[in-house]
């Protein structure tokens, strides 16, 4: 795709969701959001925001397209400023942060791997220096990589992706915890497959789970500090990640196996973390909300 070619980011209403995922594959993760030719939705054209995260500022980590840049414009229209951590999509994150500043907020970009403890401790410095205070971390990234068998996956490929998906996580909350006061909000990003499973992601799934239990376990933790820990499990949502990790034929029918009948949109993902990160979710600690066209899981 040429650079006049690229798409940009699209808002829509509910009943302008597309129906089906294009039949594209891109050459490397974590995906481009600006080489997608049908971009993911990242907030409703209806979508209106009320002040519920007024003075607030937020990390998210994979901020720079699909889910993550989704919940950084949709906390930007409820008032909040954003940190956006992301590895190297230099183009797709300064796009996000466009966005984010369009909804009148401020937008820090940071660049680096989530899986290096330092570039945790440094982000969350720089985060604080720039904006004074820390309310929201949203640990959102992730890599995986589909196999058909587990004997084919490396331990370079199974430490990989624990370094990120699993690891990046601690990291950030650790650097982070000295920065959370009474009222802060820690959101995970897990996934449908923590519940499920799938053949093809053994170790993805398993870092998802992970996810969980670590969701669990620190909500408790931090229940008497006032701090709320919580996870959001998406189903087959329209991301870079889905192009840059499948062949065509299954970015093609993603989603079209869930009750809708159609893959998700950042879009219809990223108020779950709106209410996750406010006060509306007071009395919610510990919890994993399932934003996944219908698919039912046993928890």
């Amino acid at each position: 795709m040429t650079s006049d070619q690229k798409h940009e980011p699209e808002t829509a209403a509910t009943q302008d969701m597309p129906e089906k995922a294009p039949a594209e594959t891109q050459s490397e993760q974590p995906g481009s959001e600006a080489e997608m030719s049908v971009a993911p939705v990242v907030v409703r054209d209806n979508y209106q925001g009320s002040g519920k995260l007024s003075g607030k500022v937020a990390i998210v980590t994979g901020g720079d397209s699909g889910i993550g840049r989704a919940v950084a414009v949709h906390f930007a229209r409820e008032g909040a400023d954003v940190a956006v951590l992301y590895l190297n999509e230099h183009e797709d994150a300064k796009a996000t942060a466009e966005m984010v500043e369009g909804e009148g907020r401020t937008c820090l970009i940071l660049a680096g791997d989530i899986g290096d403890p330092q570039f945790s401790i440094d982000a969350v410095q720089q985060t604080v220096t720039k904006f004074g205070r820390l309310d929201i971390v949203v640990n959102n990234a992730a890599e995986q990589h589909p196999q058909d068998s587990i004997t084919d996956i490396t331990p370079q490929q199974l430490q990989a992706t624990f370094r990120t998906n699993v690891f990046g996580m601690f990291y950030l909350t650790q650097a982070a915890m000295p920065r959370l006061k009474e009222g802060a909000s820690i959101i995970n990003t897990t996934s449908v497959t923590a519940y499920k499973g799938s053949p093809q992601l053994f170790d993805y799934s398993s870092t998802k789970g992970a996810q969980v239990a670590f969701t669990r376990s620190l909500s408790q933790a931090l229940a008497e500090q006032g701090i709320r820990v919580n996870a959001v499990a998406p189903g087959p949502i329209w991301t870079p990640l889905i192009p840059a990790t499948m062949d065509k034929e299954k970015v093609g029918e993603h989603g079209a196996n869930v009750p809708l009948k159609r893959p998700g949109q950042p879009a219809e993902v990223a108020p779950a973390y709106v209410y996750l990160a406010s006060e509306d979710s007071s009395y919610v600690t510990g919890q994993v909300m399932h934003v996944n066209g219908g698919e039912v899981v046993n928890e």
